[in-house]
């Protein structure tokens, strides 16, 4: 069994990559089965950033250990393994038949995150909670890493990993659905051989208040609507915070950066003015820079909390991460919506290299993240974030989750999201 931790190249989650791997490790051989288990760290598999999203790994872990391995076990950073009850649990399945195992969520409505797949009955597919662990046999590696070497994927984007590879695996109907195993659990209860322990770990106490700059992107005609939004909710555990807008309103009071409001593509222009204000005088001097757009609800109190992980001088990229063309070699971005978190070290050396929008109306979060990608910065992920409604994901993954942000008021009361989730 090859068992694959799916950690991250920030300091933070590679030592906790690796204490996982030592782990499991000590209990293969206090066991005696050593020699049964191979544990790797993704981020480790190549130079390659865009791995994260496991189908442009798949045909080199086939190259290294196909021919040596029945399995190949894929694992959170936080999910815990019971090694003994996972080999037990593995030969129940023979190995030389094509395999996908896992604990299975599925939409409870059509949703955007997966481009309205399945649309008339969501229910009726399957694909694996992440927190559990899924596996795949060595066949059906070998075809997905064949299949990899002479395709494409239907989309250049990666939103959400699980789905996508459950989507490729299924191939239309020509490969296997998932398999439920009911011992692969999110939640630890007796006969597991797997359980998760949390995305919002404890590493001391919250980040100060004054650690964190919010700049909030604003337009004139959201100023009667979305704004006051902001100010009910999460405005009063800001500790500075900013509304940039096209125009000056002192009611508010909003701060204009020059840049026009643009009816279409993203908000590049007033992204890199923002950038430039954080780094000067302008502004109060802070650790951490967070952009939200003026329909995303965060709980500032649970990402300051988790703002303690992660070390202010180290050049930090954080939100919810996308892919864009990463079987082409593309590159990984924070996706706007749910809340970019940069380091005041990455906003630096992005300003000052020079890196700069296309166009104004550049899509932000894209231009910032291939910027990122040039200059070696990982984008760090928090499945924490949300680019989307809550409706849009899955009720077992986020009613166990301590969510940080969610994105759009539309269909939703946003008053209640926030009291419910947030």
């Amino acid at each position: 069994v090859v068992v694959v931790i799916q950690s991250q190249r920030n300091s933070y989650h590679a030592r906790r990559g690796e204490q996982r791997k030592v782990e499991i490790l000590q209990q293969a051989a206090d066991l005696g089965q050593g020699g049964l288990l191979r544990v790797l760290l993704l981020h480790q598999l190549s130079e390659f950033e865009g791995d994260w999203s496991v189908l442009p790994a798949l045909p080199r872990l086939f190259a290294a250990y196909g021919r040596r391995a029945s399995w190949f076990f894929f694992v959170e950073e936080e999910t815990r393994l019971k090694v003994a009850a996972l080999l037990q649990v593995l030969t129940r399945y023979p190995g030389h038949e094509e395999w996908f195992l896992g604990s299975g969520l599925h939409d409870d409505e059509a949703s955007i995150i997966h481009h309205y797949a399945f649309a008339e009955d969501p229910g009726s597919f399957s694909y694996p909670d992440p927190r559990a662990g899924w596996a795949v046999s060595t066949p059906l590696l070998k075809r997905l890493a064949v299949r990899l070497q002479h395709g494409s994927l239907k989309s250049d984007f990666t939103i959400d990993l699980h789905h996508e590879v459950a989507l490729y695996v299924w191939d239309d109907g020509k490969g296997p659905k998932l398999t439920a195993v009911a011992e692969f659990c999110s939640q630890r209860r007796d006969g597991c051989a797997t359980w998760f322990t949390t995305y919002l770990p404890y590493c001391g106490e919250p980040v100060p208040k004054t650690d964190v700059f919010v700049a909030v992107k604003t337009c004139q005609k959201f100023h009667q609507d979305r704004v006051p939004v902001v100010r009910a909710t999460w405005e009063k555990d800001a500790g500075f915070l900013e509304f940039y807008s096209d125009v000056s309103d002192a009611s508010i009071p909003t701060v204009s950066l020059g840049v026009p409001n643009t009816e279409q593509g993203g908000h590049c222009g007033k992204t890199f003015a923002i950038l430039k204000r954080f780094l000067s005088e302008a502004v109060p001097r802070a650790a951490w820079l967070l952009i939200v757009d003026d329909d995303t609800l965060i709980s500032l109190s649970r990402l300051r909390k988790l703002l303690r992980c992660y070390d202010p001088d180290e050049a930090v990229s954080l939100g919810e991460r996308y892919g864009y063309g990463l079987l082409q070699k593309g590159y990984s971005y924070a996706t706007g919506g749910g809340g970019m978190v940069l380091s005041r070290v990455a906003v630096s050396r992005l300003v000052s290299s020079g890196c700069s929008c296309y166009r104004d109306d550049a899509p932000d979060d894209m231009v910032l993240g291939r910027c990122f990608t040039s200059l070696g910065v990982p984008i760090t992920h928090s499945p924490l974030f949300h680019q989307a409604r809550p409706d849009d994901y899955p009720g077992r993954l986020i009613s166990s989750q301590q969510a940080i942000s969610f994105h759009k008021h539309w269909n939703v009361d946003p008053l209640a999201v926030y009291k419910h989730w947030l």
